[in-house]
């Protein structure tokens, strides 16, 4: 959990401090007040581009130096996996101190220290796992491949932390491949034959790693899903799909089509053009052909059986960030959402008023308005 969060020139909060307890974390206000902005700060905590996937320079405060800070003391607490209790404040753990941001003049260079020792990325996964639901995530399954791609390899990464690495340089040597094929096109020569074995060898290796890893996640969360019991919020069928089919070699298929992909101007084969297919599982049905509300209940029902995945194989219990989540359920479905997440770790909620959460026993409450949070109740 988090103990403590440090805003410095972060959107459009100058200087803001949260010392928020274990559990639930409301926070509410106006639209624009900065909510969704926190959350956002909290999802850096974590590799990768945030909750936004802005860039960086972004995310700086306008008026600022160029510079951003996002701090925070990280603290273990108690976990529940029953779910009838709550994390403790009392249990004595050790604080770590994670910090990340940009220098002003260097908007592109992402800076992580972990107890004030600079640090990668990737080390962040050490400490803490962030997951996230935001509204802009409710056309998912109607989005195209690419989205639900990206969003599986969020998930993979919580059990995998290596997929960062495998999925990094797979990317890399796919571009480096895309640019030499251009580059001999475009001057009408032959290209390095060698070079491009060689690339191909490294798409190969670290494409059938991260394709192993999401499939192990789609099985086993298929698994977790398919044993739930009847719940307010619909059971997700989960399978990969790749629409070339499985290369049994990868590098032999990249090296077939190179002339097709020199055309193409891209790479056509591999898995990064895998699709997570998901289904209503009770009603057989492909979520993309299911209702909004339908569509919403069964993201959220993935999210929620991940983070008990996630808690269960690690033994520490995600943060999740929750934005904007209640005001768009029934109060049947807000309440059983609110008793599922007690005592799961520390979960973070956003909304425009208080009265949604109501059913929550206990929590820090903060009310923001334009650039200042009041202090927790």
């Amino acid at each position: 959990m988090l103990s403590r969060l440090v805003l410095t020139d972060f959107r459009n909060h100058a200087d803001a401090v949260l010392e928020p307890g274990p559990g639930f974390v409301v926070l509410t206000g106006d639209n624009g007040a900065g909510k969704t902005n926190v959350l956002e700060a909290v999802s850096l905590l974590a590799p990768g581009r945030g909750l936004r996937r802005a860039p960086l320079a972004e995310m700086a405060r306008q008026g600022s130096s160029g510079g951003f800070g996002v701090a925070a003391a990280l603290a273990a607490g108690a976990f529940d996996p029953g779910g009838a209790g709550s994390n403790s404040p009392d249990v004595p753990s050790p604080l770590v101190d994670l910090a990340t941001g940009i220098e002003p003049g260097a908007p592109n260079r992402r800076i992580v220290r972990i107890n004030g020792a600079p640090a990668a990325a990737a080390a962040l996964t050490e400490w803490l796992t962030v997951l996230w639901l935001t509204p802009a995530m409710d056309r998912l399954f109607v989005e195209p491949a690419g989205e639900r791609r990206r969003f599986l390899d969020r998930l993979t990464l919580a059990l995998a932390p290596a997929h960062a690495t495998h999925t990094t340089r797979y990317e890399a040597a796919m571009r480096a491949r895309n640019r030499l094929l251009a580059e001999a096109r475009d001057g009408g020569r032959a290209p390095d034959g060698q070079w491009l074995t060689a690339l191909e060898m490294q798409m190969a290796e670290h494409g059938a790693a991260l394709d192993a890893q999401r499939r192990a996640t789609v099985a086993a969360l298929g698994e977790a899903i398919a044993a739930e019991s009847e719940g307010p919020f619909p059971r997700a069928g989960l399978s990969l799909d790749n629409p070339d089919g499985e290369a049994a070699d990868l590098a032999a298929a990249l090296a077939a089509s190179r002339r097709r992909d020199a055309a193409a101007g891209r790479t056509l084969a591999g898995p990064h053009r895998a699709d997570l297919a998901v289904s209503h599982l009770d009603k057989r049905q492909a979520a993309a052909l299911c209702s909004t509300g339908e569509q919403k209940a069964l993201l959220l029902g993935l999210v929620l059986a991940h983070a008990d995945l996630v808690a269960a194989r690690t033994g520490r219990a995600p943060v999740l960030l929750l934005d904007e989540v209640a005001a768009h359920l029934d109060p049947a479905r807000r309440a059983a959402l609110f008793e599922r997440l007690a005592g799961r770790g520390q979960v973070w909620l956003t909304g425009t008023e208080r009265a949604p959460f109501d059913a929550i026993a206990a929590a820090s409450w903060y009310h923001l308005r334009p650039g200042t949070i009041d202090g927790s109740e």
